[in-house]
């Protein structure tokens, strides 16, 4: 692993070093995300934690042609105040094939999208609801490695991935994430989200420990409504899930159902929303345990699980390339209400 990280950083450096002449096909980029993420959890369902650092990429893209690129360079992700000086380090190599509004990539995926309007509710790898996939993984989890495809159509926005956590070992099972964030827009302030996320545990050469899954998939409608000088928004989702943890034992199964619903006004950097949730038998594996039907000791919970949250974001942009979002959440957890804030920051800068 050192080799390889040593190779993709001396490559990095080399394309530096290039010739003006031949700018034309090597890109040179940057970019740093900072997150400050405090949780002021204490309820049956999730504990409260703070995560602060910050998970740096450096690399170099040379074009191939007009449709393809190759990317090298190296990721770390840097937890303020450990005794490491990296949390996780690893070689950037990806192969980036587009045409027209698509693009594929095979190995390193992109990094977690900016999503614009921005908020905490908003902020995950791959910009699903938080019952499918929590937020925090965007810090937690930051790099991620397989297949990816997208597309940014005036019609159609799409995110599909493949991503590789775990190799099967004689100690531990494989584990992969693969999920689908489609967005349709069927007329003028109409959108219709779909969404998909499974979590798999399996492989066939060692049976170490039981083969798992947990999916479940989200859809509904989207509809915005300009004013003036601001910008509502209302979104309706229900949601299935189906959670395995052995598929040996098929009476630990659950099957469970829910629904999301969220308002967002924004104006002029500041957005306020709320969310309320209802589900019930609702387990997801990455999901936000908040919207869960799953306790910490983990046993399940035998009713109609409510959950509720609202809070205020304000984004700056200091500088080109630079963005700050700040926020603050009341969470309200059956009977608990509890807090969480947050600010982050990303410094984006290409040759």
């Amino acid at each position: 692993m050192r080799a390889g990280i040593s190779i993709a950083l001396g490559v990095t450096l080399w394309a530096a070093a290039v010739p003006l002449h031949a700018q034309d096909r090597l890109t040179l980029a940057a970019d740093v995300p900072f997150y400050g993420d405090n949780t002021e959890f204490s309820n049956p369902f999730r504990e409260g934690e703070t995560l602060f650092g910050a998970a740096p990429r450096l690399s170099a893209a040379l074009g191939l042609g007009e449709h393809a690129s190759l990317e090298i360079g190296v990721f770390a992700n840097l937890r303020f105040g450990s005794e490491r000086a990296s949390e996780l380090t690893r070689p950037i190599l990806a192969l980036r094939l587009s045409s027209g509004s698509s693009t594929f990539v095979f190995g390193t995926l992109d990094p977690p999208r900016v999503i614009d309007p921005p908020g905490p509710d908003r902020a995950g790898p791959h910009g699903l609801v938080p019952p499918l996939q929590r937020e925090t993984l965007a810090f937690e989890r930051p790099y991620e490695a397989g297949l990816q495809w997208t597309t940014s159509h005036s019609r159609i926005r799409n995110d599909m991935w493949l991503s590789w956590q775990q190799v099967n070992t004689p100690e531990h099972r494989e584990r992969f994430n693969a999920g689908a964030n489609t967005a349709w827009v069927a007329a003028e302030g109409v959108t219709i989200p779909l969404q998909f996320h499974i979590v798999h545990h399996g492989g066939q050469q060692f049976s170490s420990g039981p083969v798992a899954d947990s999916y479940a998939a989200a859809g509904g409608a989207a509809v915005d409504w300009p004013l003036e000088r601001a910008k509502v928004r209302l979104e309706l989702l229900g949601l299935v899930s189906r959670h395995v943890p052995d598929r040996a034992l098929p009476e630990r199964s659950r099957t469970g159902r829910g629904a999301f619903i969220r308002g967002a006004l924004e104006r002029d950097g500041w957005r306020g929303h709320m969310i309320f949730w209802r589900g019930q038998d609702f387990v997801k594996e990455e999901g936000d345990p908040n919207y869960q039907s799953l306790r910490r000791n983990g046993t399940y919970y035998g009713g109609v699980r409510d959950y509720a949250e609202g809070g205020v974001t304000r984004t700056f942009a200091p500088a080109e390339g630079v963005r700050v979002e700040a926020s603050a959440r009341l969470h309200r957890v059956e009977r608990n209400y509890e807090y969480s804030f947050r600010i982050v920051s990303r410094a984006s800068w290409r040759r």
